[in-house]
Order: structure tokens, then sequence, then C-alpha cells
């Protein structure tokens, strides 16, 4: 496959941000990746981020010979675009308006965006909020947001994640389509299908609709899993390789395929940055993307 190889920041930087991101770009150009996934919302990629200093991102990128094909955000869980509460959706809103400015100052085509959460099933204090309000929040929400990603021409791409929503293809392919453009798609997370299916099924029904892909491995135990089924090796766990490129093959996919490594498995004594795991990650990327 020559779909541009990615890692996201969270593995190289950590998820507070504190590794400068021009240090980021050097050790992933230096890995021999084709780009990098930054992360909105931590250290010096955040919010207040200048147009100067996001053109200086760009620049240095361009240097090293690497794209920024996507970004991500860990925003979301806290201010969901579904909450039940207009304030919080408000600021949720506004926050997507900027990350996707920032995604199109950078030159990336794709956000990743939760769409809404019926709970965060790893925080309990987070409220239950019921299905069908999550959905006709949500999808008012991003029918604002659009307008922005329609003139910014950067693809709002909802991940499957585990929030009790959209969790299975049918249900994100109903979502997605109701909104009738393209700057609405998917980011497909191979490992998070994997507690109730299979990614290959996914992609199939998608198709078209997928905008971004994350490549990471699960684990099932006692009929589903936990948190804890996310490892620290690609190659260990459920995930059915050479079916998830034969799908990807398929539909023609040639977006980029990242890396996202954050081995729950490790809990509680998981720490990022790890330039091992890292390098362990890209190595392994390249045998899979090999088995096409």
């Amino acid at each position: 496959m020559n779909n541009i190889r990615q890692m996201n920041y969270w593995t190289l930087g950590g998820f507070e941000g504190k590794k400068p991101v021009a240090q980021a770009l050097a050790e992933a150009s230096a890995m021999g990746l084709g780009g990098i996934e930054l992360t909105f919302g931590a250290g010096e990629f955040a919010r207040g981020i200048t147009e100067a200093q996001c053109r200086a991102i760009r620049a240095k990128a361009a240097h090293l010979n690497l794209r920024i094909e996507t970004l991500a955000t860990g925003y979301y869980w806290d201010h969901p675009l579904s909450s039940p509460d207009a304030a919080e959706r408000c600021e949720a809103i506004a926050f997507t308006k900027e990350y996707l400015r920032v995604a199109a100052r950078v030159g990336a085509k794709v956000v990743l965006v939760v769409p809404g959460a019926v709970a965060v099933p790893w925080d309990p204090s987070k409220p239950v909020v019921p299905y069908a309000a999550v959905w006709k929040n949500a999808t008012a929400s991003l029918r604002i947001c659009l307008k922005e990603a329609e003139k910014q021409k950067v693809t709002m791409a909802l991940e499957n994640v585990w929030n009790w929503f959209l969790a299975d293809p049918m249900a994100m392919k109903l979502f997605v389509d109701q909104f009738k453009s393209r700057r609405v798609g998917v980011y497909l997370d191979v490992g998070n299908c994997l507690i109730n299916g299979y990614p290959e099924h996914w992609i199939e029904i998608l198709g078209r609709r997928i905008a971004a892909v994350h490549f990471k491995n699960f684990a099932r135990q006692d009929c589903g899993g936990g948190i804890h089924g996310f490892g620290d090796d690609l190659l260990k766990g459920d995930v059915n390789w050479k079916a998830v490129l034969a799908a990807l093959a398929k539909i023609k996919y040639k977006g980029p395929i990242t890396a996202e490594m954050v081995p729950f498995s490790r809990l509680p004594d998981l720490v990022l940055p790890d330039m091992v795991l890292a390098r362990d990650t890209v190595a392994k990327l390249k045998q899979i993307l090999a088995m096409a």
C-alpha cells in the first residue's frame, strides 16, 4: 500500500504536549514516516495558536518532507458536541471551528471529531445521556460546524470510539449521510471496532465515507474486553490485518494510515512519550503494510 504512513503525536510527545512540535516532527522524519498526526489542545499546539505559528509548523514539516494530513484531539470527552447543556455545546462548537481553521493553516485535510457520547465508560462521573438526545444535539452542532468545514475545505471525520453511540457501521453510515456533504466523513479506528465487531465489515459498509484510518490492535477477553485490551504491539491482538488491508484496497482507500499507540494495557503505569514504543510501532506498521 502506498498510503502515507503517520504516527499520532501522543506516542511521541505525550498527552500534555510538553514536547515541542518541531522536535516531534524531526523524530517522525528520522523514523522514516511520511507524516505525523498532530494533536490539538495541549502544549504549544492548542487554542490561541497564531496563524504565523501554524505557518511555521507547516514550513518545518515541508522542510522535512513530512505531511500533516490529519489532526486529532481528546477535547470532546470533556466537552461533547452532544451535551444536554447548551452552553457546553456552544463551547464545543467554538472549539471545533478553531480546530478546523488551525487544520487548514497547517495543511491538514481531516480533523478527528467525536460526535457525541451516551456515556464515557471509564469515567462514571460523566452523565448518561439518552441516545436520541445525543443524536439530535450532535447533528445540530455538526450542522453549525459544517459551514466552517466547507469554508476551510477540511473534513470532519467522526471516529468510532467507546462512547456507546454510532457503535455499528450502519448507524455511522446513516448518521454521516444525513449531512449530504463530503466534509463530514468517518475516521475509522481499526482497534476500536473489535469491542463489538470487525473492522473489515465497517470498511465494506462505509466505503468512500472513510476519510482517515487509525491502526492499533486490541485483544478481546470475556466476550468483549476492556480498556486494558489495547496493548503496545500492533501485531498482538485480534485484528485480522490481511482482511483489513484487503477491505481498504477494495474500496480504493487512498488516505493516510496513522498508528495511534496509547497502550492502556500498561495502566496504571502508562507513560508517554515513549520513543522505544514509537520506533517499534513504525517497524510493525511496515510489516503490516507489507502484507497487502
